[in-house]
């Protein structure tokens, strides 16, 4: 197919308005056959669940063109798995994995055109959601929900090289123990906003937010998990009930292992020993992995030795090990590529 003039090496990570996207309607109890449809609007109710009480649970990833030209995604399975337990704690229905996985192969075709090309440094990203779609004024469940796949051409996170990061110690509590932190619910981000707001005036790139009991540990961004390596480059995330299960996390903990050959594990961090580390990123669908080059606690800075000019060394080597897995330039462990 040809691909859509678009002028690829300098797309911002934005949202287009691609040719088609896929729709399910959710009555009765169960979910419809699904359509692709051109039309890009919503219409529902003026008290639809979705308006009134934010129930809504979406997913991020994307399809990429390998170095063979083959049109793939990363590891859908995971984003099927995640929407539904998002949509289980919110009393949602479920969509069933294989039904997601078939969807996103079907609305990726669908848009085919607007898949950049391999090496332009941009890729197609999908956006699955459901929603609350019939009205409810009593504060209770929807009957009725609306499961959707939109798809965007998106451009390299990082415009000229993926430059350090400067983050803030937010005062602002991300989630509960006991909360929705843990699910990719729209609620959660939209508690960030004003955060996020706040943190850009004060001329910080993101907020470290820690845990609301204590506030004594790492838990994530707004968005990303953390990922951090120690001077003798052992790879270390955060563990917490309350921080979202990162797909890109989990497999550059197995990149780590596996592929380099580093120590890697998953537990609890206190702020009181970031000045030990040696590196510090941000990892998720966006970027894979951004960089961090300065933390600051309150006016005291925590400046990382990888420094503020480039990616640190471990760092870019996961983050050139997963790009290359995702690009089909380094053979991928069994699964993770699903062709379209």
């Amino acid at each position: 197919m040809e691909k859509k003039n678009i002028d690829w090496a300098n797309l911002g990570f934005g949202y287009i308005q691609t040719d088609y996207r896929y729709v399910s309607n959710y009555k009765n109890g169960a979910w419809d056959d699904g359509v692709l449809t051109e039309d890009a609007n919503v219409v529902i109710n003026e008290c639809a669940g979705v308006l009134q009480y934010a129930q809504t649970v979406f997913e991020g990833l994307k399809a990429y063109t390998t170095s063979d030209g083959r049109i793939v995604t990363f590891r859908p399975d995971l984003n099927a798995e995640r929407l539904e337990q998002s949509a289980s704690r919110l009393e949602m229905p479920v969509f069933p994995k294989d039904r997601f996985v078939e969807a996103v192969k079907k609305v990726v075709k669908a848009n085919e055109a607007y898949v950049p090309p391999f090496g332009s440094g941009a890729t197609l990203y999908i956006r699955p959601y459901i929603f609350g779609s019939n009205p409810v004024i009593g504060v209770k469940p929807a009957d009725e929900y609306q499961f959707r796949i939109l798809t965007t051409p998106v451009g390299p996170y990082f415009k000229g090289g993926a430059k350090p990061l400067t983050i803030r110690v937010s005062d602002f509590d991300r989630a509960a123990p006991h909360g929705t932190g843990h699910i990719k619910a729209g609620l959660n981000y939209a508690m960030s906003l004003h955060a996020i707001v706040d943190a850009h005036k004060q001329g910080y790139d993101e907020n470290m937010y820690l845990d609301a009991a204590t506030r004594t540990k790492v838990e994530e961004t707004g968005g990303a998990n953390f990922l951090f390596v120690t001077k003798d480059g052992k790879v270390v995330t955060p563990k917490s009930d309350s921080i979202l299960p990162s797909i890109t996390r989990r497999s550059l903990i197995y990149v780590a292992k596996e592929y380099l050959g580093l120590e890697a594990e998953e537990r609890e961090i206190y702020l009181d020993e970031l000045k030990d580390f040696a590196e510090c990123g941000l990892c998720g669908t966006a970027a894979v992995i951004s960089p961090v080059g300065k933390i600051v606690d309150h006016g005291k800075e925590i400046c990382f030795p990888s420094g503020m000019n480039e990616m640190g060394p471990v760092t870019k080597k996961l983050y050139e090990t997963l790009t290359g897995i995702q690009m089909g330039t380094i053979k991928a462990p069994e699964g993770w590529i699903v062709e379209i």
